[in-house]
């Protein structure tokens, strides 16, 4: 047996037991192995000095558009997997509105592949739930389960009615899988491109009511309660979607919820109509009654998972002015840092119970093993320095878009190493590795 990887006087998270401890974590054939086993074993090893940091089991991030198929221009699987290894993500999936979209079994295996490929995170294909993700009929999902589908989405688009939604629902049941929705009535949502309110007047740009997601959210809510099936609503950004995620988990109902960093920290009072970049996205920054209620939800645990929705798109792209441009941010590299700050620095909840929103509570939903520090889990790890406050500069992302609001924010939180199966995929000062 090869000891390979030896991580030193880290402190130690553990988001399944609660333990937290000073210590040493040594891996082994890429497997979290018994400290013991240096005394028995005195081949060589890498020693990483943790020292000032936090080792945990690395983050999981539910929605990542990494653009291939058909996008290399604003990202690609080497460069959003560059990006996750850089923000401390070892498993992300991969959205499937892509060109042409994960809608067969060849685009699935691709994307899959692709991931391992370049091995710097572990890329989960989503699947498409209607054929071509045109909301018409029902895709192959057990098809596209076999190819390597680990969720079901039409994200950017929702499923247009509930006949449609049941039929998905009953099939995911039966494979155990999850319909993850963007909710969004488009009929309410018409061209608006901010949430619908003050700012929207004040700006006289065409607004988004909050109607337009707690509509479907309801719906939604309905449906899975009537088939037992278990639906996951995207980006939750509206406090009336917090409250009917709330009712229907009280009721049994499998709902599930994600907020992603920019609805955590940023209201439509932040919007700029100049810098589609970094304000335009898709739900709109909301309210900011409806931020305190996306708090408050993941504060008393309605909604179990941070994802990032990253969202990259080319500088021309976004330069086409608020109306015209496409709605997304990018989050990957700057993730860590905005929800520490907002959650844990500024006191909302613990360290402990903001690591679950990226560790356990996505792996739920995916219905993956929880990831833990436990000997023979597979060594997926991070480790963050949480001490030192540092300046959010887009230059230096690795994703090869720049769309973010939070460029020259001050945050506390930031990746200083990432391991993938025991192998380093993200250092970010490499006098640590003796």
């Amino acid at each position: 047996m090869s000891l390979s990887l030896l991580i030193k006087n880290g402190r130690l998270l553990d988001p399944v037991t609660g333990q937290e401890t000073v210590g040493d974590l040594l891996i082994c054939n890429g497997r979290i192995s018994s400290p013991s086993s240096l005394l028995t074993h005195d081949s060589a090893l890498s020693v990483l000095d943790a020292t000032g940091l936090i080792i945990a089991p690395g983050l999981i991030d539910l929605h990542v558009h990494l653009r291939e198929p058909g996008g290399e221009a604003a990202e690609d699987i080497e460069t959003g997997s560059r990006a996750a290894a850089r923000g401390g993500f070892t498993t992300i999936v991969a959205m499937p509105n892509t060109t042409p979209p994960h809608a067969t079994p060849e685009v699935i295996r691709h994307v899959a592949q692709r991931g391992a490929e370049v091995g710097l995170t572990r890329v989960l294909p989503s699947g498409c739930i209607t054929k071509e993700r045109k909301g018409g009929e029902l895709a192959n999902l057990a098809t596209l389960a076999a190819a390597g589908a680990t969720i079901f989405t039409d994200d950017g688009g929702v499923v247009p009615n509930a006949a449609l939604l049941e039929q998905a629902l009953h099939e995911t049941k039966r494979l155990g899988k999850v319909v993850m929705e963007h909710a969004e009535d488009h009929a309410l949502e018409k061209a608006g491109v901010m949430h619908e309110g003050e700012f929207s007047k004040h700006w006289k740009l065409p607004g988004i009511p909050a109607e337009a997601e707690a509509k479907v959210v309801a719906r939604d809510i309905v449906c899975a309660e009537a088939t037992g099936g278990a639906i996951h609503i995207q980006h939750v950004s509206a406090a009336a979607a917090v409250a009917l995620i709330r009712a229907g988990r009280a009721r049994g109902v499998h709902v599930t919820g994600e907020v992603t960093p920019h609805h955590l920290a940023l209201t439509d009072a932040d919007v700029r109509p100049d810098n589609p970049g970094g304000y335009k996205m898709n739900p709109p920054l909301r309210s900011a009654a409806d931020r305190a209620a996306l708090i408050e939800g993941l504060c008393d645990g309605t909604l179990t998972c941070l994802a990032t929705d990253h969202a990259p798109h080319t500088a021309e792209n976004k330069a086409r002015g608020f109306l015209r441009a496409p709605p997304g941010v990018v989050g990957l590299e700057t993730a860590v840092g905005v929800t520490y700050t907002e959650l844990v620095k500024k006191g909302r909840m613990n360290l402990l119970a903001w690591l679950r929103l990226w560790t356990t509570g996505p792996a739920a939903v995916l219905g993956l093993p929880p990831p833990s520090l436990a000997p023979g889990a597979v060594a997926d790890l991070v480790l963050l320095n949480l001490n030192s406050e540092w300046t959010v500069n887009p230059a230096e992302f690795a994703t090869k878009s720049r769309n973010t609001p939070f460029g020259s924010w001050k945050l506390f939180g930031r990746t200083a190493a990432t391991v993938l199966g025991g192998k380093i995929t993200w250092l970010a000062d490499s006098k640590r590795l003796k």
